[in-house]
């Protein structure tokens, strides 16, 4: 049996609206009310007409975003470099396709998620996309107010709405295997308690060793205060004078390009020799570990990718509402960079 083939005309009846309006819709040439809009949308979703344009990446599904960020991924300081190049790669695309954003700070005083929502419905926007968040409260409110919504390097543990974020724990496995192969048995995972995507990190190093049959008693784990270079700086230093110098440990594997960089330093000024002493791996991928001495063996995280993937996620649930598909989680593979930090012992 054929089907019968759906285009504007039958767009149109479904929605009582008329035909040049289905055209301004999806082609985006001219502003629309929100409500017309979603109910042209959800006409065209329903008649199966926005998966074949969406095939086909002729359809302008997003127009605007809210675009909800921790203050300090704002300003650009070498310190804060994973968000930045982030957000930075993100911002060019939605300027590619005339994508308007509309940024609001997640962590001033007060800000909820129903604060987010209603920011959201106020500026009309198509979706909302969170950066670095986790709080259950927040993604709970944002959830429930049925706003098209995408997590970026953050963990939805109930899965409400969908997320994309670099595979943490299978990189930093992938990273404490390679180490364990390079000869390595005594390591130490120098990390902080932060989110839930940095304890996936600490989760993937021990997965290593019990994956090579190794004994978690020389998988040491040990925390800064925060994940800035002094903190890292000032946890070597301290692991230093507790354990009378390395304490057995042959390599550092750190949570962290900035906890790196802090360690290194830590270690250079306890006299030690990189990597003869002690090797050293990071997890990241920022542009500074090149100019390290020696240059930062790191997981480099695919941070260019995870705004475009976002975007994509974002038209997904747009443009498959009528289905009320499942949320998804995806999650980007990383992969190890090797410089000139890692001494092979065997």
């Amino acid at each position: 049996m054929q089907h019968k083939k759906v285009g504007f005309k039958e767009i149109a009846l479904r929605a009582d609206v008329a035909i040049s309006t289905v055209s301004h819709v999806l082609n985006g040439t001219a502003p629309i009310s929100p409500e017309v809009r979603a109910r042209v949308l959800e006409a065209a979703g329903q008649l199966g007409y926005l998966a074949k344009r969406r095939e086909k990446a002729a359809i302008a599904v997003l127009r605007s975003i809210l675009l909800a960020v921790p203050s300090d991924t704002l300003p650009h300081n070498e310190f804060n470099l994973f968000s930045w190049t982030l957000l930075s790669t993100l911002m060019r695309e939605c300027e590619r396709r005339a994508i308007r954003v509309i940024p609001i700070e997640i962590d001033r005083p007060h800000l909820s998620g129903e604060r987010i929502v209603a920011e959201a419905r106020a500026a009309e926007v198509d979706g909302i996309l969170l950066l670095s968040e986790d709080r259950r409260d927040v993604l709970s409110d944002i959830a429930a107010s049925e706003i098209p919504a995408v997590l970026i390097n953050g963990e939805d543990h109930e899965m409400q709405i969908d997320s994309v974020t670099p595979g943490n724990r299978f990189a930093a496995r992938y990273a404490t295997n390679w180490l364990i192969e390079e000869g390595h048995r005594s390591i130490l995972h120098l990390s902080w308690e932060g989110r839930s995507t940095i304890r996936r990190r600490r989760d993937g190093f021990l997965d290593a060793f019990r994956a090579n049959g190794l004994s978690l008693d020389t998988a040491h784990v040990h925390l800064a205060e925060g994940y800035l270079p002094d903190q890292g700086e000032a946890a070597m230093k301290d692991w230093l004078a507790s354990h009378d110098g390395l304490g057995g440990v042959t390599a550092i594997f750190c949570a962290a390009d900035n906890l790196a960089l802090g360690a290194l330093a830590a270690l250079t000024k306890a006299g030690l020799s990189l990597p003869d002493d002690v090797s050293i791996v990071g997890f990241d991928g920022v542009a500074i570990g090149e100019l390290t001495t020696p240059s930062l063996t790191t997981v480099s995280v695919p941070l260019e990718h995870m705004g475009t993937a976002a975007l994509h996620l974002l038209e997904q649930r747009i443009v498959n509402a009528a289905q009320q598909p499942p949320a998804h989680r995806l999650e980007l593979g990383c992969r190890l960079t090797i410089r000139n930090s890692v001494k092979r012992l065997v």
